[in-house]
């Protein structure tokens, strides 16, 4: 039998084994395959899938490859530990190192090239129903499955040199042991990591300083804080797997009422001897979890956004402009045009708004003419402004703000022309975006508007008013293509230091297909990323288990010999495979949970949209997929040490 046969040979008896190295690898060569079928696609024009940037789905692929070479990488290394009594005997009977590093060379080149095939084989299979769920995302008139080398060609390039890179490494950065060692197998040699206080209490500041700073954040300091509390949390979260989790189980075991109590002791001797060597491990899940669910909650936050756009931007689109500016004229007449060439229906609403000056305040308010909102509000379908001299209301900025001002009363005079009145009501609907009208704007009787003859006391340094043009177009997402020369004008002029354009201009409609496109780029992006991360998550512990499987089946056996029970067993399975399931799961949910805290603050200031809703349907998602993996492992686990 010559070397290679005994390389193959050793694949095939040992299948059990490399299953779940296979399993890993696979699934890693399938989603990096359907994602490059994706990039690749002949459909893809000028950089854009839809209006999704290619450069965006190269740093996906990146991220995939990246991680995707870790999660092998961590596989590998298991999967070497799981075979330590049989490398204990090939040395043993004479092997050398370098022959055992051509061994194992050869049989992980075997499985790699097993699973890049059929990982292709299946990716290649299932790209044209990925393609359909693309194209739906994407709202794509067609996006047909096709037959390119590039795609077929990275994939084979990407993971032919991961698995060579990766068998080369695991073996020559595996630390020399003795054979009796080898014997006793990996994880049954003692490793003494020392816990302090001073550490675990440290792991619980530094958490709790990232949580506290999350709940701080705000529009003001999110750039800040974005850097400060990653670094917290990701300090905090290894000095509490490696400190702070032993000095809190060597307390409980300091208490003999608690530690003594029934079958207790069993389990936590055992979890005393997993954190001790498993520390690192269950931090670097933590992470990779919060990852996932943050990819999740991503999610679940862009599709509440998006869902909420027209609710928010009632207007199709939005011209606003100096008194004197020279190109309203212009302006107006082309969007009439390109709106009526495109067959839309439209309700065109002038107003003239002043700024005037509040001695409640001292400081300005604009003006609206009650009959210019009466005008926008017919076309709404909503209620009239009906108001006498004196009178006035205040209009809302946000949906928020409507509960707010309702409980306001305010009397003042517009100092300018002394035009005294009094603000005692708010209206109950959201007139105009946010972006548009500014926190003190009223709207006032066509008589008291008219008595406002002198300018705003600050102009001419400032504007004393504007002109306000609004479309109200019910089916605006047909508009995306009105007015683009204009916002192509005003968002060159957002990037230079100073505005100076004497309009603005809005167009809800091309708005929200770079947020929806943006969308479908982190659903295509996130969903992929999430499922790698959620299985890499569940497949640490999975494969820590499977690893030390020989070694516990040993410790049961005893234990049943001493006359445990059935559901003694199961009961002491579930005790001893909890934590390390929950734990880090726990961790990274209340991670996720802080850092979508931060996330409400923020959207709050910027959009006013709530997403407490979609990420709390998204996490109890995630919590339910986790308690039926962990229900599987537990299962299988139980099947094993039973027999």
């Amino acid at each position: 039998m010559t070397f290679h046969q005994f390389a193959y040979r050793n694949v095939i008896r040992n299948i059990r084994i490399y299953a779940a190295f296979f399993m890993a690898s696979f699934f890693s060569v399938l989603v990096f395959f359907i994602y490059s079928m994706l990039m690749f696609h002949p459909e893809i024009e000028n950089g854009f899938l839809g209006n999704v940037p290619i450069i965006w789905m190269v740093v996906a692929e990146i991220t995939l490859v990246v991680f995707s070479w870790f999660f092998i990488f961590y596989s590998m290394k298991a999967f070497l530990e799981a075979r330590a009594k049989e490398f204990a005997i090939l040395i043993h009977l004479g092997m050398e190192r370098k022959q055992l590093t051509r061994m194992v060379f050869l049989e992980t080149i075997i499985i790699g090239f097993i699973s890049i095939v059929l990982g292709i084989i299946f990716g290649y299979a299932f790209s044209k129903f990925f393609f359909m769920i693309v194209r739906e995302i994407l709202m794509l008139e067609d996006l047909p499955l096709y037959l390119s080398w590039e795609p077929f060609l990275l994939t084979t390039a990407v993971y032919f040199s991961a698995f060579i890179l990766i068998s080369l490494f695991s073996v020559h950065l595996s630390p020399e042991k003795k054979v009796i060692d080898l014997l006793n197998g990996y994880k049954n040699i003692q490793i003494d990591v020392d816990f302090t206080k001073r550490k675990a209490i440290l792991g619980i500041v530094f958490i709790l300083s990232g949580y506290g700073l999350a709940l701080l954040t705000t529009r003001s300091n999110m750039i800040i804080f974005s850097v400060f509390i990653p670094l917290l949390i990701a300090v905090g979260t290894y000095l509490f797997f490696t400190d702070t989790t032993q000095y809190v189980v060597d307390k409980i075991k300091n208490k003999r009422f608690l530690y003594w109590k029934k079958s207790r002791m069993l389990p936590m001797a055992e979890q005393t001897f997993i954190l001790k060597n498993n520390g690192k491990m269950f931090f670097v899940m933590t992470i990779v979890t919060t990852l996932a669910f943050l990819s999740i909650g991503l999610l679940a936050t862009l599709s509440s956004y998006t869902s909420q756009y027209d609710k928010l931007n009632p207007l199709g689109l939005i011209y606003k402009g100096h008194i004197d500016n020279p190109m309203e004229r212009e302006h107006i007449s082309s969007l009439i045009t390109e709106l009526e060439e495109k067959g839309l229906s439209y309700h065109l609403t002038r107003f003239t708004v002043l700024k005037q000056t509040s001695s409640f305040t001292n400081f300005e308010v604009e003006v609206f003419k009650e009959s210019d909102i009466n005008n926008l509000l017919f076309s709404y379908g909503y209620p009239m402004v009906r108001l006498s001299r004196g009178e006035s209301m205040f209009i809302p900025y946000s949906k928020d703000s409507i509960k707010e001002l309702a409980k306001k009363k305010v009397e003042t005079v517009l100092l300018e022309n002394n035009v005294r009145i009094t603000i005692d009501q708010v209206y109950p609907e959201l007139i105009f975006p946010s972006s548009i009208v500014s926190l003190n704007s009223i709207i006032v009787s066509d008589v008291d508007f008219r008595r406002l003859v002198r300018p705003y006391r600050n102009s001419p340094q400032y504007e004393p008013g504007y002109h306000l043009f609004t479309f109200d177009i019910p089916q605006w997402i047909e508009a995306e293509d009105v007015g683009v020369p204009i916002q192509q004008e005003v968002a060159e002029e957002y990037v230079k230091e100073k505005y100076t354009l004497p309009y603005y201009f809005e167009n809800a409609g091309l708005n929200y297909s770079y947020i929806l496109s943006t969308y479908s780029l982190f659903t295509l992006v996130g969903l992929l990323v999430a499922a790698v991360f959620l299985l890499a998550a569940g497949s640490f512990i999975y494969f820590r288990l499977h690893t030390n499987l020989e070694a516990e089946k040993k410790k049961f056996d005893v234990l049943k010999r001493m006359g445990i029970s059935n559901s003694e067993l199961k009961s002491l399975v579930t005790k001893l495979l909890f934590p390390q399931f929950f734990l880090p799961w726990g961790v990274a949910l209340c991670h996720s949970l802080f850092a979508f805290f931060a996330l409400q603050n923020i959207m709050k200031n910027f959009v006013n949209v709530s997403i407490v809703k979609e990420v709390v349907f998204a996490f109890v998602f995630l919590v339910i997929i986790e308690i039926i993996y962990f229900n599987l492992i537990r299962w299988r686990y139980i099947a094993y040490v039973r027999e």
